[in-house]
């Protein structure tokens, strides 16, 4: 996307990602086919792939696919969790 990341940011999300994301993401962000899941790494977005665009996703989900994190988690891990996700498609650019 060619937008810069908070790298230090993107590093404390990225437990977060591998407790409540991996299991429909994959543990590489890449997407399962089986479950619908899209692959974060690259620069396409199905929807808003703004830092806040993937914090609204997280924190509302999705078209009831992907369950809302709002009630789970707190705003500044959902923070976190975004910045990683974000730094998803720099990664493996």
């Amino acid at each position: 996307s060619g937008q810069e990341h908070d790298a230090a940011l993107a590093t404390a999300g990225e437990p977060l990602f591998v407790q409540n994301c991996a299991v429909c993401h994959g543990d590489d962000g890449k997407g399962k086919y089986s479950t619908g899941a899209p692959n974060l790494t690259d620069t396409t977005w199905l929807y808003d792939g703004s830092r806040e665009g993937i914090m609204h996703s997280i924190r509302g989900g999705l078209n009831n696919v992907m369950p809302s994190q709002k009630d789970k988690l707190r705003e500044e891990k959902i923070h976190a969790l975004a910045a990683y996700v974000y730094s998803l498609s720099f990664e493996f650019e």
